[in-house]
């Protein structure tokens, strides 16, 4: 297909909308698209230079050229949506490249060198974690700490996110254990929860998450396993296996966007850009 790569994801990301439903989180999206594509773990988890996942930036664009073509709604909310247009309509390879060629002469002044799927960036609204320097800071920040302390802040940031009585316990021969703590979603109801927290810069396999989850049974309600890399498709889906456990998976970007939302470790300063829609229709 001619154009940048992430053309060719135009058809798949309305498709697999219309299989949710005309609706769905970008994670969703990717999932049905990485599916049918047979995509592997190596293809899923290749990185760009920044350490953004090179598929995910290429549905990120899909979906933005999709929507200022009218196909795709926008949401405050981080949910992706079918407009009319886009339920009645039976895109082709063909449409999609001409749909490409449509929205990038508009925006050509503004999006000429960010197109290019090669480039280290992330569009507008994106629904991904866009590595700008502090991301890239804290990642490195949190990969460089020795084990201890990286489990401290870990604890911290639980305490942060709501838990009670967040201990660490990590110890050799505990099955990968690093802490405990319980979440209370009201005054009456609980959870113990145990945590796992890993120094990665790659991906987390099936077999850690089954480790994870046999250190855990008969000692907590639900477990979740921190990483600053990646988690393998299997290991997602292990981890959300029926009449198993659950275990929340927490990535690289969920790990940023924690500390982000926390204002944890990060000072925030106020930025603007320009907003070239407000000014379309004054032209």
């Amino acid at each position: 297909m001619p154009g940048p790569q992430f053309v060719r994801y135009f058809v798949p990301v309305i498709e697999a909308l219309k299989e949710l439903g005309n609706s769905g989180t970008p994670a969703e999206v990717r999932d049905i698209i990485s599916s049918k594509f047979n995509l592997t773990d190596e293809q899923l988890n290749e990185q760009q230079a920044s350490g953004q996942p090179r598929f995910m930036n290429q549905v990120a664009w899909a979906r933005f050229y999709l929507s200022k073509a009218g196909y795709i709604a926008s949401s405050r909310r981080g949910v992706w949506s079918l407009t009319e247009k886009a339920i009645n309509s039976n895109l082709t390879d063909e449409s999609a490249f001409e749909i490409f060629q449509e929205v990038h002469q508009t925006f050509e002044t503004t999006l000429s060198d960010e197109t290019d799927d090669d480039e280290d960036v992330a569009p507008p609204d994106a629904g991904i974690v866009t590595y700008t320097n502090h991301r890239i800071a804290l990642i490195e920040k949190l990969r460089s700490m020795p084990p201890t302390s990286f489990e401290k802040i870990t604890q911290r940031l639980l305490r942060e996110s709501g838990f009670q009585q967040v201990e660490v316990t990590g110890r050799s021969g505990d099955g990968g254990i690093d802490g405990k703590g319980i979440l209370e979603v009201n005054p009456l109801l609980s959870f113990q929860v145990i945590f796992q927290c890993k120094r990665y810069t790659g991906a987390v396999t099936p077999a850690q998450i089954r480790d994870f989850r046999g250190a855990m049974t008969g000692r907590a309600d639900k477990g979740i396993f921190l990483t600053t890399g990646l988690f393998t498709v299997e290991a997602k889906r292990e981890a959300s296996r029926d009449g198993a456990p659950p275990i929340e998976l927490v990535d690289a970007d969920k790990l940023v966007k924690m500390f982000e939302d926390l204002e944890l470790g990060l000072k925030p300063k106020t930025t603007y850009e320009l907003d070239n829609d407000f000014f379309e229709e004054f032209l």
